[in-house]
């Protein structure tokens, strides 16, 4: 992946995306695999490992190892699919996830915004868009109404406090 944004830069990626279960990848390189493939990974691989899921993806598969977990990497299909928003919001809040959460897959500018609001911290934006076009996206709203993962507490009551 080319087009990363990582801490408000964009950034080379040192994680290798592996998209389908049928694609090689090294012992050594630090992956992130489908969920499956990441269930069925070998432990003795010296590379590390991530799951990536898809918008459907069962939760609670990693409930038992998710503290240890580097990264894990949300699909989004097509721009007009949001399920991933819900898992992300999930494993922050429900979940307590601390790691880096990536959105992968159609990933465009105008979701950066959002996509920060519910916990993303790493964005992989769509090869066909430029990433450096894409990072204002992040600035694109200056406050939220609603609570959200970076500010729980909505604006009426923010507003309230002073």
């Amino acid at each position: 992946m080319q087009n990363l944004i990582k801490n408000d830069a964009v950034t080379e990626d040192a994680w290798h995306l592996i998209r389908s279960e049928d694609e090689s990848y090294g012992a050594a390189e630090d992956v992130i695999l489908p969920l499956a493939a990441w269930l069925a990974l070998d432990p003795a691989r010296s590379g590390q490992a991530a799951p990536w899921l898809a918008p459907d993806a069962d939760l609670s598969l990693l409930l038992p190892v998710l503290a240890q977990l580097p990264l894990i990497a949300i699909d989004f299909p097509a721009f007009t699919d949001g399920r991933g928003y819900s898992l992300a919001r999930l494993l922050r809040e429900r979940y307590g996830y601390q790691g880096e959460l990536r959105a992968i897959g159609d990933v465009q500018r105008d979701q950066l915004a959002y996509l920060s609001q519910v916990g993303f911290t790493v964005f992989a934006i769509r090869d066909d868009r430029p990433a450096q076009a894409a990072l204002d996206g992040l600035r694109d709203f200056s406050d939220q109404y609603q609570a959200t993962v970076l500010q729980p507490e909505p604006l009426f009551k923010r507003r309230t406090s002073r």
